[in-house]
């Protein structure tokens, strides 16, 4: 395929892929799933079983499963990455230069888990074609517009010029949702939109005007909502005493990797199973992500002023009825009507006529965001 753009969306343990006509129609998609180990790697209908230690493996297994279903790399007219973590200054779409490259490498240390496999596809991409055009597009990008007294933890001053602030996260999600928004829902965008991306990772974002201007994610993915395996907001005391317990690095792993959903279930971090086991563990799991989720909004909803609407995305936002219900139960006194057979049924539209505000699933199509960008920089 000719003048196609490929995204790379290069996660901690999965590379997603899709190769886009200049029209935005998707003519392949795949991805390299658990690296660090044996892995799959899937590509159209080809599924094969692969060794991926590393994601430098994956990426090779990649290029030569692209290349076997006719992508050559010497005939793409462009690469777009999502890269998770900008900074306070990598804020919009820009082209790959060595000095963008090395000001990602830079924002290592506010996204270790991320950036360092997001400069692994950029380099792998610039080894087998040194000439062609790579685009970097920043999942922090999309928060720039939130405020000062939005940003800035209460600490002094220096801390914040050292990068100690909150910056927030899927952004590209949330912009792809703004760009969606009226040609799934048939209305102009509202004023004051609160919207939930609700997967393993999840966070709400209040959009004023079409901008954020608040976010729950903070300084790392780790703040805000109760996760998959994420912990949440959580007392820094607790977690100096954990610290000093426990150690720094069990510390980590317990917060990141074995609380939230997992860690409250005791089994799982999936949402799926968790509404099928039918045990307390459980079902006191999924109470605890949607009062907490409820809880948060109230905070996104005072920093909007009040609510027109509120979007559902992610996984779990667009595909777990009882959770969405579960949230929306907390929400009532905004003057919401929840449509009880739309929302079973996964509809796009949830809410009833009387409803004060306006509730939808939007889909999220991350990947499309890049092409996009991609797509206007290359005209520009």
């Amino acid at each position: 395929m000719e003048n196609a753009v490929l995204v790379l969306n290069a996660g901690s343990s999965s590379i997603k892929l899709t190769v886009f006509a200049l029209d935005l129609s998707v003519f392949l998609t795949g991805m390299a799933d658990r690296i660090g180990g044996a892995g799959t790697l899937r590509l159209g209908d080809m599924r094969q079983s692969v060794d991926l230690p590393d994601h430098a493996t994956a990426l090779r297994h990649i290029f030569t499963a692209l290349a076997a279903q006719g992508v050559d790399f010497g005939k793409l007219a462009a690469v777009g990455h999502r890269v998770v973590h900008g900074g306070p200054d990598l804020t919009r779409p820009q082209a790959i230069t060595p000095a963008l490259r090395a000001e990602i490498a830079a924002c290592i240390p506010l996204a270790p888990l991320h950036n360092p496999h997001n400069l692994a596809a950029i380099d792998a991409v610039a080894q087998i074609a040194p000439t062609l055009p790579q685009f970097a597009c920043f999942d922090t990008g999309f928060h720039a517009t939130n405020p000062a007294v939005a940003t800035h933890y209460a600490l002094p001053p220096d801390y914040a010029a050292r990068g100690l602030r909150r910056y927030g996260f899927h952004g590209l999600s949330y912009a792809s949702l703004m760009r969606n928004y009226t040609p799934l829902t048939g209305q102009p965008v509202p004023a004051r939109v609160l919207a939930c991306h609700l997967g393993n990772g999840a966070s709400l974002c209040a959009i004023r005007q079409g901008q954020s201007v608040a976010t729950t994610m903070g300084y790392s993915p780790l703040e805000g909502l109760t996760m998959g395996t994420r912990a949440g907001s959580i007392d820094a005391n607790l977690v100096l005493r954990l610290a000093a317990e426990e150690g720094l690095e069990a510390t980590h792993t317990l917060l990141n990797h074995r609380s939230g959903l997992l860690g409250l279930s005791g089994h799982s971090a999936d949402m799926r199973p968790l509404g099928e086991d039918g045990s307390n563990d459980s079902a006191f799991a999924m109470a605890h992500f949607c009062y907490w989720a409820a809880r948060h909004a109230g905070s996104m909803v005072a920093a909007m002023g009040g609510l027109d609407a509120i979007v559902f995305t992610g996984g779990i936002g667009e595909n777990a009825a009882n959770i969405r219900a579960g949230i929306l139960g907390h929400l009532g006194w905004l003057g919401l009507a929840l449509d009880p057979q739309a929302n079973a049924q996964n509809a796009p539209r949830l809410h009833q006529t009387d409803s004060a505000v306006q509730i939808w699933i939007i889909p999220a199509d991350e990947e499309r965001e890049i092409a996009h960008y991609v797509r206007a920089l290359m005209r520009a």
